[in-house]
C-alpha cells in the first residue's frame, strides 16, 4: 500500500512530509531543500518548476508564474489588485474566472498549482522509491468552496487522489499537539503566509483536536509586504535618478527578489543593504541601485498590513466565546511570522509570548502528513474536528437569506430544511445558495444556483421542497433539493462560483455588525409583508370553503379590509407599520367570522347530542321492559 503524503501548497513556497515509523518526516526536494518555491515557468519551450524556475525569473518575467494561489477559485474582478502586482498577463476566461498566460497559452490557476504539485510528487517518489498517488493537501482556513474545489482539481490534474483537504491552522495544531498529553489546552494558531492570513482557536485534549472558531483574510500575506518594499524602492530610485522602474518588468523582478531578501534579513538584523547594479540605463549610461533599508523603516511601511491581523483575531476569540487570557499557547505559522513586528502584534493581541517550538515553514506539511497517517490507520487515537468559516444560506421569499448552516459549525455536517412554493401551480423552484453573515440575500456572496422543476400543480404552500446542505470533511458543499411529493431531486456541488474579494470579505463580517440594525429592519419588513400575504391567502380560502356558513353582513367588512391590505402590498412605498396595522385590523375583523363558524358548529354539536340522548332513553326503556321478563321466567 502506497503512502499518503502531506502537502502544504503555499503561495510562496510549498513543503511536503510523510509518516515514517510513526513519525512525520519532511521530504527534501531534488535540489536538497526542505521547501520548494511555488513557481513555474516556460523558457525556450521547456517547462520549469521550483527553484530552477525562480532562478531564471529576472530574465523571463512574463513567462514565470508565481503566487498562483492568490488567483485560485477567483473571478478576475475580485483580484484586480493582485493581478496588477504581477509581471505576467491575466485575463477573464470562462465565467470570468482568472486565466494566466505562460508562453503562448492561457492557464487556469489550478493548472499552475498542478505543475507545482507534479514537481513535489516526482520528488516524493524519488525519496520514497515508490509511486505516490494519494495526498492530503492544506488550504487556508478562510478559503471558500470554489477555492477548495479548485485546489482539489489541481491535485487531480497532478495525478494525485486528494484524500482530504484540511485547513492550514488545523494542520499546524496537529503537528504542535501530536506529542502533547496535557488535557483541555486552548491554542490559537496565528498563520501569516505568502498570500493569506488565518487565525484559528482550538481545544486540544485526549487526542481530540477541535476547532472552535476561525477567521482570516485571504488577501493578506507576504506578497503584500514585498509590494510595499518594492513601491518604496521604486519611489526612492525615481527621486534619486529620475527614472520610473515600475514600467520595467525585468527591473521589477529584481526588485521583488531584493525586497524578499531584505525582508528576511531584517527579521534578524537591524539594517540591510539593497545593492542592484545595472538595474537600468539611460542616455548617460548604466544605473545602479544602492541604498540601506532599516527594520524600523520596514515596520513603518508595513504597519497597516500588520494591523489588519488584529480584527480577525478579535472576531475569532469572540466567536469562540473566549478572552485572550483563556489561550494557553499561540502557535505561529508561515514565514511572515518570523518578522519581529508580527510577533509583537500576536503578543499584544493574546497577552503572551508566542510559542517558538515549531518551524513555521514546515509545521503545516507535517500536520498534513499526520492527517494522512490518520486516514491510513498508522496514527491512532487522534480525532480532528474542523469547522466551516462562513454561514451558508438559501434565498427565500422577499430576498431573505435563510441560514441552513451557521458559521463555525463542526464539519462534516448535513442539515435540511423544508420550504414550499410562493405561488399557486408553481412548476419549479430556483435554489440560490449563499455564503455570508448578512440577513438579506443581495448582501451575501452568491455561490451558485440551480432549478428544481417538475413540481405538480398545487396551491402555494402545499408542495414540500426539502433542501439539504451537506459539507464534507474537505469543507466542500453539496446542495440537494427534493420534492417530497414526487421524489424528484436536483443536486449541485458548489464549484463554479468565484471566491471572495478583499472588499467582500471585509464587508460580509463588518457590515453584519455595522448594519445589524438596518438588516434587522429589512428582514422585519419582508416578514411583515410575507405574513400579510399569507393571512390574505388563508382568509380568502376559508371564506370560499365556508361561503354558506358566513352571513353577508360579516363577509362585507372582511372583503373590504382584504382589498385594502392587497392594495398596500402592491404599493412598494407602503411602510411596514402601515401593512402591520392593516393586517391586525383584518385579523380582528376575521375573528368575527371565526366566532360565527365555531358558534354554528357548537349549535350543530348540541343538536346532535340531544338526538343522541333521545336514542339512549329509548334503549334504556326497551332494556327495562325486557328486564321485567316474561311470565314464568325468574328475574334475578
Amino acid at each position: 500500500m502506497g503512502k499518503i503524503i502531506g502537502i502544504d501548497l503555499g503561495t510562496t513556497n510549498s513543503c511536503m512530509a510523510v509518516m515514517e515509523g510513526g513519525e512525520p518526516v519532511v521530504i527534501a526536494n531534488a535540489e536538497g531543500n526542505r521547501t520548494t518555491p511555488s513557481i513555474i515557468a516556460e523558457k525556450d519551450g521547456e517547462r520549469l518548476a521550483g527553484v530552477i524556475a525562480k532562478r531564471q525569473a529576472v530574465t523571463n518575467p512574463h513567462n514565470t508564474i508565481f503566487s498562483a494561489k492568490r488567483f485560485i477559485g477567483h473571478k478576475l474582478d475580485e483580484v484586480e489588485k493582485e493581478a496588477k502586482m504581477m509581471p505576467f498577463e491575466t485575463k477573464a476566461g470562462k465565467n470570468d474566472e482568472v486565466e494566466i498566460k505562460m508562453g503562448d497559452k492561457w492557464f487556469k490557476p489550478a493548472e499552475i498549482s498542478a505543475r507545482v504539485l507534479q514537481k513535489l510528487k516526482a520528488d516524493a517518489e524519488a525519496y520514497l522509491g515508490q509511486p505516490v498517488t494519494e495526498a492530503v493537501i492544506t488550504v487556508p482556513a478562510y478559503f471558500n468552496d470554489s477555492q477548495r474545489q479548485a485546489t482539489k482539481d489541481a491535485g487531480k490534474i497532478a495525478g494525485l487522489e486528494v484524500k482530504r483537504i484540511i485547513n492550514e491552522p488545523t494542520a499546524a495544531a496537529l503537528a504542535y499537539g501530536l506529542d502533547k498529553k496535557k488535557n483541555d489546552e486552548k491554542i490559537a494558531v496565528f498563520d501569516l503566509g505568502g498570500g493569506t492570513f488565518d487565525i484559528s482557536i482550538l481545544e486540544l485534549g485526549d487526542g481530540v483536536f477541535e476547532v472552535i472558531s476561525t477567521n482570516g483574510d485571504t488577501h493578506l500575506g507576504g506578497d503584500d509586504f514585498d509590494q510595499e518594499v518594492i513601491d518604496y524602492l521604486v519611489d526612492a530610485f525615481k527621486k534619486s535618478d529620475g527614472i520610473d522602474l515600475s514600467k520595467d518588468q525585468m527591473a521589477l523582478q529584481r526588485l521583488k527578489e531584493a525586497a524578499e531578501k531584505a525582508k528576511i534579513e531584517l527579521s534578524s538584523a537591524q539594517e540591510t543593504d539593497i545593492n542592484l547594479p545595472f538595474i537600468t540605463a539611460d542616455a548617460s549610461g548604466p544605473k545602479h541601485m544602492n541604498l540601506k533599508l532599516s527594520r524600523s523603516k520596514l515596520e513603518e511601511l508595513t504597519s497597516d498590513l500588520i494591523q489588519r491581523t488584529k480584527k480577525p483575531c478579535e472576531k475569532a476569540l469572540k466567536d469562540a466565546k473566549m478572552n485572550a487570557s483563556d489561550i494557553h499557547e499561540v502557535v505561529m505559522v508561515g514565514g511572515m511570522t518570523r518578522m519581529p513586528a508580527v510577533i509583537k502584534m500576536a503578543k499584544d493581541i493574546f497577552g503572551k509570548e508566542p510559542h517558538k517550538g515549531v518551524n513555521p515553514d514546515e509545521v503545516v506539511a507535517i500536520g498534513a502528513a499526520i492527517q494522512g497517517g490518520i486516514l491510513m490507520g498508522d496514527v491512532k487515537d487522534l480525532l480532528l474536528l474542523d469547522v466551516t468559516p462562513l454561514s451558508l444560506s438559501i434565498e427565500t421569499l422577499g430576498g431573505v437569506a435563510t441560514r441552513i448552516i451557521e458559521r463555525n459549525t463542526t464539519i462534516p455536517t448535513a442539515k435540511s430544511q423544508v420550504f414550499s412554493t410562493a405561488s399557486d401551480n408553481q412548476p419549479s423552484v430556483d435554489v440560490h445558495v449563499l455564503q455570508g453573515e448578512r440577513e438579506m440575500a443581495a448582501d451575501n456572496k452568491s455561490l451558485g444556483r440551480f432549478i428544481l422543476d417538475g413540481i405538480p400543480p398545487a396551491p402555494r404552500g402545499v408542495p414540500q421542497i426539502e433542501v439539504t446542505f451537506d459539507i464534507d470533511a474537505n469543507g466542500i458543499l453539496n446542495v440537494t433539493a427534493k420534492d417530497k411529493g414526487t421524489g424528484k431531486q436536483q443536486k449541485i456541488t458548489i464549484q463554479g462560483a468565484s471566491g471572495l474579494s478583499e472588499e467582500e470579505v471585509e464587508k460580509m463580517r463588518k457590515d453584519a455588525e455595522a448594519h445589524a440594525e438596518e438588516d434587522k429592519k429589512k428582514k422585519e419588513s419582508v416578514e411583515i409583508r410575507n405574513k400579510a400575504d399569507g393571512i390574505v391567502f388563508q382568509l380568502e380560502k376559508m371564506m370560499r370553503e365556508n361561503d354558506t356558513k358566513i352571513k353577508d353582513e360579516l363577509k362585507k367588512p372582511v372583503n373590504e379590509k382584504i382589498s385594502a391590505l392587497k392594495d398596500l402590498l402592491k404599493d412598494e412605498k407602503a411602510t411596514p407599520e402601515a401593512i402591520k396595522k392593516a393586517t391586525e385590523d383584518l385579523e380582528q375583523e376575521a375573528q368575527k367570522i371565526g366566532t360565527e363558524i365555531y358558534k354554528e358548529a357548537e349549535n350543530k354539536e348540541a343538536n346532535d347530542d340531544i338526538k343522541s340522548n333521545d336514542d339512549v332513553k329509548v334503549t334504556d326503556h326497551n332494556k327495562k321492559e325486557s328486564d321485567e321478563g316474561e311470565e314464568g321466567e325468574v328475574v334475578e
